[in-house]
This record gives C-alpha cells, structure tokens and sequence, in this order.
C-alpha cells in the first residue's frame, strides 16, 4: 500500500533527504580542530589588508568534511534505490549508487566551499574569525551546492527546490539544523563558539 504523504511534508522530507549530505559536511568540518594549515596559507587580501579566510578555515577541515561525507551521500542513494516502489517518497538521487557519487561530491566539497565562501565574505566586512553574522553563518554552505545542483543536476534540484514551500522547508532546516550542530559542536569541544 502506497503511503500518502501531504504535498507540504512530502517537500519538506525531499529538500531534507537531499541536503543531509550538506549538512553533514558543514559539521564534520570542525572534527580536525583547526589543525593542519589554513585554506589561505596566511595570506591577506591585497585590496583590504585583511585575511582572505582566516585561521579556522583549514584545508584539513575542507578535505575531512569532503571526503568523510561521500559515504552518507552514497548510502541516502542505495536507500532510495532499494526501498519498494511504494515507499520511494523522495526522489531517487541516480539510477544506481555508483551514479551517485559525483553528486555525493558537489553536497559535500561545495558546502564546505559556501562556508569557505561566507568566510571570504566576512574578512571584506572586516568581521573576526568566529563573530556571530546572521545569514553569513548559514546560507552560503547551502546556496553554492543548490547553485552547483542547478547546473549540474537541473531536473533533480528544481524539482527538490522548486517551489516557495521547498525554499521554507530549507531555510527552517537549515536555521535550525545549523544551530544544533554547532551547539553540540561546542559541548563536544569541537568548536570555540556555539555558533
């Protein structure tokens, strides 16, 4: 028996499914500490002065986030694939695992490459390295893959994001997502601040 979802949830459970991976992504970038050598290498923008990402953005971080996220992505992918016909209430990501694995790799590298990217953003607005910036704090881990899926993926990712309700879904998500991540972040000693 099928299971009737309302449209309104059915949305919601979409955009989530889809963006585990990014989510994932942007938390498992604190687990090296900030050890190994800043993504900027230390060097200061020539046109403010100012570091171009800072001292917490790591490639140590970049790279552990990337890499340590493929498997969640790919394993959303087999769940899908697997689950009965009735019970495929997301869609299905590739037609096989494997198909996967590039798309496992723009959530993963391009929300670390968002967070990345606010940070860029935060240096120009001369804001310190871990300062509390509403919306810079959350929305670019999350609009460079939706950007990259767009492109690279168009029928999935507007299909996911397509819709007013879609974006609600992801701005709720990710506000509070963001902020219990980074909250359980903190009392797990993984992050200075608990934002």
């Amino acid at each position: 028996m099928s299971p009737v979802l309302n449209p309104i949830f059915s949305s919601g459970l979409a955009v989530l499914w889809l963006m585990i991976p990014v989510y994932i992504s942007n938390s498992f970038a604190t687990i090296p500490k900030g050890r190994g050598p800043p993504m900027d290498f230390g060097r200061n923008w020539p046109w403010d002065g100012r570091r171009i990402l800072g001292s917490s953005k790591t490639w140590s971080g970049f790279l552990f986030a990337g890499f340590a996220t493929l498997p969640f992505g790919l394993f959303l992918a087999w769940l899908i694939l697997v689950a009965p016909p009735p019970w495929q209430v997301v869609p299905v990501l590739t037609p096989t695992v494997w198909d996967a694995l590039p798309l496992a790799a723009l959530l993963s590298f391009g929300a670390v490459t968002g967070d990345a990217l606010g940070s860029f953003v935060k240096r120009r607005l001369n804001r310190p390295s871990g300062a509390r910036t509403i919306l810079l704090d959350q929305l670019p881990f999350v609009l460079v893959p939706i950007a990259l899926g767009l492109v690279f993926y168009r029928p999935l990712f507007w299909g996911v994001f397509g819709s007013v309700v879609a974006v609600l879904w992801l701005l709720f998500f990710t506000l509070v997502l963001h902020a219990l991540f980074n909250w359980i972040g903190y009392k797990a000693g993984l992050k200075k601040v608990p934002w």
